[in-house]
């Protein structure tokens, strides 16, 4: 048996917002409710709402730059730099720039939108 796995066909999480979302490990993949890894490509004036998950959120940024409110900070980080925002801390995601912005996500436990929390 085994004791790897190697992931040739992420899930692609269907959007609406021009978000390409391909999760690599987590729920919608295989099932694992322990972590999520995505790929994500987030498109110039893409945003969420505020949300206030129920897990950590671990974000690599690849290329471009990202905007994270945080309790009210704004915080920008750019390629090469990464952030941890602790479960039960609100915060909302958006690319308010003029370039597409490519970065991972880990979600511990993973991502799930019963645990997300999001904004009405």
């Amino acid at each position: 048996m085994k004791k790897y796995t190697v992931q040739h066909s992420p899930f692609i999480v269907p959007t609406t917002d021009g978000k390409v979302i391909k999760e690599h490990f987590g729920l919608a993949t295989n099932g694992n409710s322990d972590i999520s890894i995505a790929h994500m490509i987030a498109p110039p004036g893409w945003s969420e709402p505020f949300q206030t998950p129920e897990f950590d959120e671990y974000t690599f940024i690849l290329k471009g730059k990202k905007q994270f409110i945080i309790e009210g900070e704004t915080v920008i980080l750019s390629e090469g730099e990464s952030i941890k925002i602790e479960k039960n801390t609100k915060v909302q995601y958006s690319n308010p720039f003029q370039d597409v912005c490519e970065y991972i996500a880990i979600c511990k436990p993973a991502f799930s939108m019963e645990l997300v929390n999001r904004d009405e």
